[in-house]
């Protein structure tokens, strides 16, 4: 039988499809620390079948050599509750049912629901996370010899290619009745070594922004977790969370420029497939708005306006979601603070017709043609942090709907950026 808090979630039916749907692993816990409900995501996390976690204590899924304090550090939260992080300055560990240790980063929330009190904890894995920033930790040095050896290596294949063109022109002497054979060997290689010197200036440019766009905002980082330590001693909170959000700012740049660099690789694999279902568009683009709000400046709004009849349209999501969130960043990124982002849908003929609006920096005339090349970057954005690959990555996404985008930008005015899609 349901006990009284199931029975009051299930009554929720927009509560309990947040709680079901979310990315991330949530958990409610009464007072005791029993576990009364646990939502998909957390129960694959930590290896536990469907209901197995419910009514089980908490400590479970916490290594032996942490279980004890975290008892004293739940009752501590009852006495006090409000909605904070766990594990500021240090990295938190949790436990799979089979044993294996992960990391997690872990909020707090409350709630009383007929007069219970209960914990909500919101947990993700940060396993992945953790890797990458282990990786980024690579000195400077290290990034050198990486284009060093990479260097090697092409100038290895080139002296190859060369060589073949020199033996194909040497058994030309002996075999002309082949010429038509060796001139069409001549322009595989020769498109071969245009590919090669191709991917040594894109390993160049890697390197190149890797080095400065990581090592700025890594800076950042080591600064402010050396300065909190301080300010930690002095009790000076109000400094402490100034420079943890420099630190997520900074964590947050290096994931963006991350996920720029695998996009872009997916997309120069083929290893994109677009797959439609049926999107309530007014629903997609309060999620897009919700996503994005934290990232933006101080003071800037996104206005909204969609007056498509039929709100439910053929789209891919996920691919939906990389354009939107790339263009309404730029937006974000290239206007001042307390800026408006204008954002429209509308139905032309069989087509969806979304159009972005920024009152931002704009693009220099002379430079607009060079707009969606890969590592463009204007010259009145050198101060502005980014790779030069989001509009590249951009237009592939739309080519690949069958789709095409279009811009209007004026110098100091701000730009706009329209996106025509078949919805047939």
């Amino acid at each position: 039988m349901q006990n009284t808090f199931e029975i009051a979630f299930n009554s929720s039916e927009t509560f309990r499809e947040i709680f079901q749907g979310s990315a991330e692993g949530i958990l409610m816990v009464d007072e005791k620390g029993i576990i009364q409900l646990a939502n998909p995501v957390s129960e694959r996390m930590f290896g536990y079948t469907t209901g197995e976690l419910t009514g089980k204590p908490l400590e479970i899924l916490l290594p032996n050599r942490y279980q004890s304090k975290h008892v004293n550090y739940r009752e501590q939260f009852h006495k006090n509750p409000s909605p904070r992080r766990m594990g500021i300055g240090r990295d938190l560990m949790a436990i799979r049912k089979d044993g294996r240790e992960f990391p997690v980063e872990v909020s707090l929330s409350y709630k009383e629901i007929n007069n219970l009190f209960m914990v909500v904890a919101f947990v993700i894995d940060i396993t992945e996370r953790k890797k990458v920033e282990g990786a980024l930790k690579q000195s400077e040095e290290q990034l050198l010899l990486y284009a060093a050896e990479l260097e090697k290596k092409v100038q290895a294949r080139t002296d190859a290619l060369n060589k073949l063109v020199e033996d194909l022109e040497r058994a030309n002497n002996f075999l002309q009745e082949q010429i038509a054979e060796r001139k069409k060997a001549e322009e595989e290689t020769k498109k071969a070594l245009a590919k090669e010197r191709e991917l040594n200036e894109l390993k160049t440019k890697f390197v190149s922004i890797a080095s400065h766009e990581f090592r700025t905002p890594l800076s950042t980082v080591m600064s402010s977790a050396s300065l909190v330590q301080q300010y930690k001693d002095k009790g000076d909170l109000e400094k402490i969370d100034k420079h943890i959000q420099r630190i997520k700012s900074s964590v947050n740049h290096l994931t963006a420029i991350l996920n720029d660099f695998l996009s872009l690789g997916k997309l120069e694999e083929g290893r994109v497939e677009i797959e439609r279902e049926e999107v309530n568009v007014d629903e997609f683009f309060n999620e897009i708005h919700e996503e994005i709000r934290p990232l933006l400046k101080e003071g800037q709004t996104i206005e909204l306006s969609c007056t498509l009849k039929n709100k439910n349209i053929p789209l891919d999501r996920r691919v939906m979601r990389n354009i939107l969130f790339n263009l309404i960043s730029n937006a974000s990124k290239y206007s001042d603070r307390n800026k408006t982002i204008h954002l429209t849908c509308k139905e032309s003929k069989n087509d969806l017709v979304i159009s972005i609006r920024d009152e931002g920096i704009g693009i220099p005339e002379h430079e607009i043609k060079h707009l969606f090349e890969r590592f463009f970057r204007a010259t009145n954005a050198t101060n502005i942090q980014g790779t030069g690959l989001g509009l590249n990555i951009v237009k592939r996404y739309v080519d690949l709907l069958d789709g095409k985008i279009d811009f209007e930008s004026y110098e100091g005015k701000g730009s706009t950026f329209t996106l025509t899609l078949p919805i047939t």
